[in-house]
């Protein structure tokens, strides 16, 4: 699925998006991130981020401010930047938790 992003900086971009509920946060790939010049900003903490297979991923100490459209359903949220491998972004429980309903 391809999702449209505004970034805090105003670019308008259209990323591949999955929607995975066992990711806790949404997150965005740092590749990207870097690649589009995304505005980010550090946090005062950091977290671990673990791949499906329980690996551990890496750590989180930067979030990315976004406004996410996608089937007519439209969010304020910070992303996590991680690492996402050859997915730009993944829709996680937070964004599930507020849209479910209509989803389902």
């Amino acid at each position: 699925m391809y999702t449209n992003v505004k970034t805090r900086n105003s670019k308008n971009l259209k990323v591949k998006t999955l929607v995975d509920s066992r990711y806790i946060h949404t997150g965005i790939d740092k590749q990207l991130v870097k690649e589009k010049r995304i505005q980010i900003k550090l946090i005062n903490f950091s977290f671990e981020v673990f791949n499906v297979d329980r690996t551990k991923n890496r750590e989180v100490t930067k979030m990315a401010p976004l406004e996410i459209k996608t089937n007519g359903h439209k969010k304020q949220l910070e992303a996590a930047v991680t690492d996402l491998n050859r997915t730009d972004i993944f829709l996680g429980h937070d964004w599930l938790v507020k849209h479910n309903q209509e989803v389902n």
